[in-house]
């Protein structure tokens, strides 16, 4: 009898920790996807001046790679879900406040030019890459800096929340430079210092820079000089960590595009063609980072 009980008993011990572990599989499996279908919405995170790949075009919409690559995986989740009365909301995030509010719920996808690396690993997941860019200074032509040894002792301006901060502060301790390093709140903000004279420099990924600069027209020359420090920098669309089933939707959707031909043409349409609102053209060919990762998309990151 004594046996009988403890079988009984270990039965449904296992049998709680089977269902508990399906239960957490499922939450993990589907939280995002979940909540649109209680929704009836996806809510996306768009930057406000991060030329071509997520920015307020002529329209004040947003617009860019990025915003094309989320209305495509917008459109998989409406049919997926099969919900008729589906809408996408557009909320403005900067690099500051975009994980925050992904984790917090407010958004469910971020649509801009974040990059993956292993300490934002920590707190959210990433698509496979969208882009791989470099980081780069930025001066103006006027003041004759063409080279980092000339920031010895200068003021220099690093966007809030990016990358490129730590590896500008590395550059700045390795290279014994002595430059004041100061924040902007976006990369808006970083180029109108620049411009303004009130620091001697830009430092940031070279086709935020291109962008930036695209946008302004044809009256403010720059120049462009290397990071001795430069490594591969591979942009994602984010997302909320351990959402596994719709990582694999918006990974799917990158890659179909990617196979189809459909990604490279997105691609010359934001980076190869004039863009909103001036029509400027970056002129940015396909890299061969780039090429690579459409030959053999999976996930990648930022060392």
């Amino acid at each position: 009898m004594k046996r009988v009980q403890l079988c009984t008993k270990v039965i449904a011990i296992v049998t709680g920790f089977t269902l508990l572990g399906l239960v957490s599989q499922a939450q993990a499996e589907s939280l995002t996807l979940e909540k649109i279908k209680n929704d009836g919405k996806l809510t996306l995170g768009y930057r406000e001046s991060s030329v071509p790949f997520s920015y307020l075009g002529g329209d004040a919409k947003p617009v860019g790679l990025a915003i094309d690559l989320c209305t495509a995986v917008a459109e998989k989740v409406k049919s997926q879900l099969d919900l008729p009365n589906f809408q996408i909301r557009y909320i403005p995030v900067n690099p500051a406040n975009r994980i925050p509010l992904l984790q917090n719920g407010t958004i469910d996808l971020e649509c801009g030019s974040t990059t993956n690396t292993l300490d934002r690993q920590k707190q959210v997941a990433f698509s496979i890459p969208t882009f791989v860019g470099e980081t780069t200074w930025l001066a103006l032509e006027s003041s004759g800096i063409t080279n980092t040894q000339q920031l010895k002792g200068k003021t220099v301006v690093i966007t809030q929340g990016s990358l490129s901060l730590a590896s500008g502060m590395k550059l700045n301790q390795d290279a014994n430079l002595g430059m004041t390093i100061v924040n902007a709140k976006d990369q808006a903000e970083s180029l109108l210092m620049l411009r303004s004279g009130r620091v001697a420099a830009f430092f940031e990924d070279n086709i935020l820079q291109a962008g930036l600069v695209a946008n302004l027209g044809k009256g403010v020359k720059f120049t462009y000089f290397a990071n001795e420090y430069a490594t591969p920098q591979y942009y994602g669309l984010m997302l909320r960590k351990d959402d596994g089933e719709f990582k694999q939707l918006i990974d799917n959707v990158i890659k179909q595009k990617m196979a189809s031909g459909e990604f490279a043409a997105l691609y010359k349409k934001w980076f190869e063609q004039p863009i909103p609102p001036r029509d400027n053209n970056l002129e940015l060919p396909l890299s061969e980072a780039l090429k690579g990762v459409i030959a053999d998309p999976k996930d990648y990151v930022t060392n």
